[in-house]
């Protein structure tokens, strides 16, 4: 085990370094987008509160410090030695938890290519269906998906390959997820007649019109399911009922719109709210202040 994870501490090393030298050294920022499709990075020299946003689907590895997501009541922590997947779009709150100005945190992410995911799986060996499963999850780092994601990141050095070597590269990276702990998650998502492929369809929908009124039957249609099991695939997949869901996206959405300078009525109506008063209540709830206060606080 010792030799383990010295072996991994060894290619980490050089990843480190190689984001680093594109996000100015550490300085603190949000995710950056890279000349490589769908590849981000990022760095802090310090750890933060509770964010809230939208996961998108991706796989999220750190390369130093450690990071907690909450999702609905689950609570998850990852650092160097595992790595974080969403298989689909799900409201959580992050924080960084490890980070100094000698050893910030490190972290790059691949969304992932639903696709490619499909045109790997159809190449590999099938294996039987497993027990529908959460849409997230953390699942140990192998050796071989830090070489093969070193390998994509080295892009970043070489832009002038990377329409020539990138493609290949991701298919890699999706190759060994499949074959690490994420594995069984991925298949389920990249299968189109899966329960969570499935969910994942409803959650699109919900995400789109997050400002109107769902009824729970067009979901579960949409779905394909009855309603008390779609009620039930769709919690276990996002940590929330279809009704959080939704309106867990129209506070983070006015949350948005009130850092625009939007005040908090125009928000409430503008995310679907027809009563202030039930924004103001649900509001502080979610974000633990009333919208004024919450604002000022961020400012």
């Amino acid at each position: 085990m010792f030799g383990l994870m010295t072996d991994l501490a060894d290619l980490l090393s050089p990843m480190r370094e190689r984001v680093l030298r594109h996000t100015r050294d550490g300085a603190d920022e949000t995710q950056l987008e890279t000349a490589v499709p769908r590849l981000s990075i990022a760095a802090s020299r310090t750890p933060g509160e509770q964010m809230p946003g939208v996961y998108q689907p991706m796989i999220c590895l750190v390369l130093q410090g450690a990071k907690q997501v909450t999702v609905g009541s689950r609570v998850l922590r990852y650092d160097s030695a595992s790595c974080f997947l969403a298989s689909m779009e799900v409201p959580a709150m992050g924080c960084i938890m490890e980070a100094t100005p000698e050893e910030p945190y490190v972290v790059t992410a691949l969304r992932i290519d639903f696709e490619m995911l499909g045109s790997v799986l159809a190449q590999m060996p099938p294996e039987p269906p497993t027990t529908p499963l959460a849409g997230f999850g953390v699942a140990p780092v192998t050796r071989e998906l830090l070489i093969a994601w070193d390998s994509l990141l080295a892009l970043l050095d070489r832009p002038e390959d990377i329409g020539v070597l990138g493609a290949g590269r991701e298919r890699e990276v999706l190759y060994r997820l499949l074959c690490s702990g994420h594995g069984p998650l991925l298949r389920q998502i990249g299968r189109e007649d899966s329960r969570l492929s499935r969910v994942r369809r409803a959650v699109a929908t919900v995400r789109d019109r997050f400002d109107q009124t769902l009824r729970i039957e067009t979901l579960a249609e949409i779905a394909g399911m009855s309603v008390p099991t779609f009620h039930r695939h769709f919690k276990a997949a996002t940590g929330l009922s279809p009704l959080q869901y939704q309106k867990t996206l129209r506070l983070q959405a006015a949350r948005q719109l009130l850092s625009n300078s939007h005040d908090a009525a125009r928000a409430a109506f503008a995310v679907g709210y027809e009563s202030a008063s039930q924004f103001s209540r649900e509001y502080a709830r979610q974000f633990g202040a009333p919208p004024s206060r919450d604002f000022a606080r961020a400012r």
